[in-house]
């Protein structure tokens, strides 16, 4: 029988937009800003259909540390889909998921040496919230039931990270669903009067906060921050001097100290977690996005032994009542302890030094542009805000420069007018050029 083609088949895109409801978007915008068709990557790079190449300036969402198709970690979950890829981890255990446990508690220096796993960041703030509140029942304060987040902070899209996430537009559309939580001010360093340093705006808003817990804490479970780095909020960065100030608070005022590190952990900040840059340790610590290297889904909570000792007990009821199908899953776990040990045998943190330097380089010339303000870095995070003034089309200003970033090679994704990369750690010094030059191309179109 012969086979005839189809003289019009229907474009990848096409079926994608006929099928498949995209995250966080208006669909009816891809009218006018197409879907672009995947088909491959390597290292640095992702391929579209026709060939064209994108150099992945945002890690595909923060997640791809150290490129797509890294053989260390083919190689690592290769291995193990010989072994098991899932079994449920509620009355089993594996080799992946204790190795991972302690490779991460021993990066603590034994902090945190209780690891409890979910499949995504929201999930993960989900069990830090849940367990936060669990441990003051346990402990005879069942009214320490309310939540502080920072103006402008994220934490995810579930209804109890969306709580403490404040995003407007998400506030709009789900507030009616959600807990009251007290929101205090961010630290964000771009605050900073003439003559004010970003300590001195750390500080201003520790007191602020102090100011809450003096006449709350007996309602407070705990206070949820991301350190260093606000990254939804605009990449919105901060002195480490805030963290210091908000631990010493939290043991005066007995109110647990979460920190969100999804996005900003796994050496992003320049350290492998972002607090170790205050030397101090949460309650709570949440890891996602890059611990897997962005090939699998995983999250993972991280407690104290304090915490965990007090859900230890001959009753069900008080033990931590949470689960996920894929809990622990040993594929990821296994791409997690490859991205490990790529860290560890690679010198990844020293050599993340160099690279984040070869990125100021990259971007110096922003810092001399008078379209733009507040060029500022973190480890390998940089970041700087286009002047109001400057932008012809507010409303369209980052779909444009998504746009135009993709005619220059370069995948971006502005938040509002903050313009940011956060590259994969086996960045080029070529490559890291490469991707200052092409936003700034991208650039000079948009605000034409």
């Amino acid at each position: 029988m012969k086979v005839i083609s189809d003289p019009n088949p229907v474009s990848l895109v096409d079926r994608s937009l006929a099928a498949v409801w995209h995250p966080c978007t208006q669909m009816k915008q891809h009218e006018s800003f197409p879907l672009i068709a995947i088909a491959k990557g390597k290292g640095a790079w992702l391929y579209d259909e026709q060939g064209n190449a994108l150099l992945d300036c945002i890690s595909s969402w923060w997640t791809n540390l150290f490129g797509h198709s890294n053989p260390r970690i083919n190689k690592a979950i290769t291995e193990q889909l010989e072994k098991i890829e899932h079994v449920m981890l509620a009355g089993f255990t594996h080799a992946p998921v204790v190795e991972l446990s302690e490779k991460l508690t021993a990066l603590t220096n034994g902090n945190l040496g209780h690891v409890f796993y979910a499949s995504d960041g929201a999930s993960a703030v989900e069990i830090a919230l849940k367990m936060s509140h669990h441990f003051w029942q346990l402990n005879g304060k069942a009214q320490k039931k309310k939540f502080i987040c920072l103006e402008n902070g994220y934490h995810g899209e579930t209804l109890g990270a969306l709580a403490v996430t404040d995003v407007a537009i998400f506030r709009e559309a789900y507030g009616s669903l959600l807990q009251d939580v007290y929101t205090v001010d961010s630290p964000d360093a771009r605050k900073a009067k003439p003559g004010e340093s970003a300590e001195d705006v750390a500080r201003q808003a520790a007191d602020k906060l102090q100011r809450l817990l003096e006449k709350e804490h007996q309602h407070i479970a705990a206070i949820i921050v991301e350190p260093l780095v606000q990254c939804a909020g605009q990449m919105a960065m901060y002195s480490p001097e805030y963290l210091r100030q908000v631990r010493a608070l939290c043991d005066r005022y007995e109110v647990h100290l979460i920190a969100d590190e999804i996005a900003v952990g796994c050496g992003r900040s320049g350290k492998f977690f972002a607090c170790e840059h205050a030397g101090i340790w949460p309650d709570f610590l949440t890891l996602s996005k890059g611990i897997s290297g962005g090939y699998l889904p995983l999250s993972l909570c991280m407690t104290t032994e304090k915490i965990y000792r007090a859900f230890y007990s001959d009753q069900t009821r008080h033990g931590f009542l949470h689960s996920h199908s894929y809990t622990g899953n040993p594929l990821a776990c296994a791409a997690a302890l490859a991205c490990l040990e790529i860290f560890e045998s690679e010198n990844v943190l020293e050599k993340n030094k160099m690279l984040s330097q070869d990125l100021a380089n990259a971007f110096s010339w922003a810092k001399s542009d008078s379209r733009i303000a507040h060029w500022r870095q973190q480890g390998m995070i940089l970041a700087f805000d286009i002047k109001n003034e400057c932008i012809k089309n507010p409303g369209i200003f980052a779909r444009e420069m998504f746009s135009n970033g993709l005619e220059n090679g370069a995948l971006i994704r502005p938040i509002g007018n903050t313009v940011y990369v956060m590259p994969p750690y086996i960045l080029t010094t070529e490559e890291a050029m490469q991707m200052g030059s092409s936003i700034k191309n991208a650039l000079d179109k948009t605000l034409i």
